[in-house]
């Protein structure tokens, strides 16, 4: 069996306050691009992980994986020997291991199927593992596992992932937000959300990895109509109308970033 995990995109993300527990209230419109890690399983007497990849040297603790916590949450009769092709940076605003997580979620229901609480399970290993287990655009509330269908005008859309190949961790760009509620995420079609709506987190994440910048700024030099933060960061993205303007302008970016090229699911 072999799965991709798509990459997360969030096409708006609106910090609205923090939380007595330490997480925040958002909003946010996620979306998912048709390329990502790439998982392979095959059935096994017990539950193994391998890791291979250019960003394999990235997850050093195999128990701590993700994909190893999301095989251990799902009941199974027998196991899955794993092996996880990391294509996506780690700690990149990609959501690369809750995709991972997601993916794994999609393997075991194929194989054996998920248990009615799958969503809380998924929900226990990250606040995007449950948005991911389907990895279509769709909204997202709370911490970001009170799920809405979303509006999927965008299905086939252009996009380029461009990231400086800086590592940035969530938590301090959380705990460098300045706290200020500027409003909801707008309503309408996917296209409308996104251009009306902003990534509260692209301030602090620039103030924390200066690197960001540069790459927004070359970005919306091309014909993208949208260029933004993704998540928490460092990883930017850039929608196009047609894939050509989206490989012109990957073929002008600098040697030594991190690209990606693919559609919106």
């Amino acid at each position: 069996m072999i799965e991709t995990a798509f990459a997360k995109i969030n096409l708006a993300l609106h910090v609205r306050a923090r939380r007595a527990d330490g997480y925040h209230e958002l909003e946010t419109l996620f979306a998912f691009v048709d390329a990502g890690d790439r998982l392979e399983a095959r059935p096994a007497a017990q539950d193994s992980l391998g890791v291979t990849g250019e960003f394999a040297p990235a997850l050093d603790d195999p128990f701590g994986n993700i994909v190893a916590r999301a095989l251990n949450v799902l009941p199974r009769a027998g196991g899955l020997a794993v092996t996880l092709e990391k294509v996506l940076p780690v700690a990149a605003g990609l959501g690369g291991g809750s995709a991972d997580a997601g993916a794994v979620f999609r393997l075991v229901r194929e194989s054996a199927g998920l248990p009615d609480d799958w969503q809380a399970r998924a929900a226990r290993l990250g606040a995007d593992v449950p948005a991911c287990v389907e990895s279509r655009t769709c909204i997202g509330r709370g911490t970001g596992t009170e799920l809405l269908p979303g509006p999927q005008d965008l299905a086939g859309t252009p996009v380029l992932l461009v990231n400086p190949r800086v590592p940035l961790a969530t938590g301090p760009v959380f705990k460098a937000w300045d706290g200020r509620d500027r409003g909801p995420m707008p309503q309408g079609t996917a296209r409308e959300i996104a251009v009306g709506g902003r990534n509260d987190l692209e301030a602090p994440a620039s103030g924390l990895c200066p690197a960001i910048g540069p790459v927004l700024a070359v970005l919306r030099e091309s014909d993208a109509w949208l260029v933004r933060m993704s998540g928490s960061g460092a990883t930017c993205f850039a929608l196009y109308d047609t894939p050509a303007q989206r490989d012109t302008a990957r073929a002008a970016l600098p040697a030594e970033w991190w690209t990606l090229s693919g559609s919106l699911r």
